[in-house]
């Protein structure tokens, strides 16, 4: 793995799992009112950050993409909840793709697991359509689809059906998911 990748890796990395300690030890998230007032901090900008953040969580997975569905959805509600974290995912996941597409292996040895990338690959081989796989993936919640946007890269898929699966598949677990969590108030 080239010397520049392993350094943006450990970069955004360091700076997800920094964001993550410093919240925790300041114990701002101990209400749902406490989201949201974290979230207010950031003025205009907070629906950006969300999305940033989740588009962020795709390309280096440090936490199921879920947790953030929940921040967007309790902060800004479920609406704005949902396109900030579809923007944010969608984009991650087309990001993953291009990255896994220029880096090759390395990339994906670098942010999975060996073992995960076996188990997969072989329950690909014997899939007969992996496009369809790929976009049923996207549908079902707590599925490895940042590993699936990584490894649809690796195969070559063609990018403009890859991201055609994204745009149509993403959004439906990611809507859920923000109903379900806009609903905590």
């Amino acid at each position: 793995m080239s010397k520049k990748i392993k350094i943006w890796v450990m970069l955004g990395f360091t700076v997800i799992v920094l964001l993550l300690l410093k919240l925790l030890f300041d114990r701002r998230f101990d209400s749902v009112e406490s989201l949201q007032n974290y979230m207010k901090g950031f003025g205009m900008a907070a629906p950006l950050a969300l999305t940033v953040f989740q588009a962020m969580q795709v390309v280096v997975p440090v936490l199921p993409g879920y947790l953030g569905c929940a921040a967007g959805a309790v902060a800004f509600g479920s609406m704005t909840g949902f396109w900030c974290n579809y923007i944010g995912i969608s984009t991650g996941s087309v990001i993953a793709y291009f990255l896994a597409r220029k880096y090759g292996m390395d990339i994906v040895l670098t942010m999975f697991p060996k073992k995960q990338y076996e188990k997969w690959s072989r329950r690909i081989e014997k899939s007969k359509s992996y496009g369809w796989f790929l976009f049923i993936a996207t549908l079902l919640p707590l599925f490895p689809d940042d590993f699936l946007c990584y490894f649809s890269g690796l195969i070559k898929m063609n990018s403009r059906k890859f991201i055609w699966i994204i745009i149509l598949g993403k959004p439906w677990c990611i809507l859920a998911y923000s109903i379900a969590f806009g609903m905590i108030k």
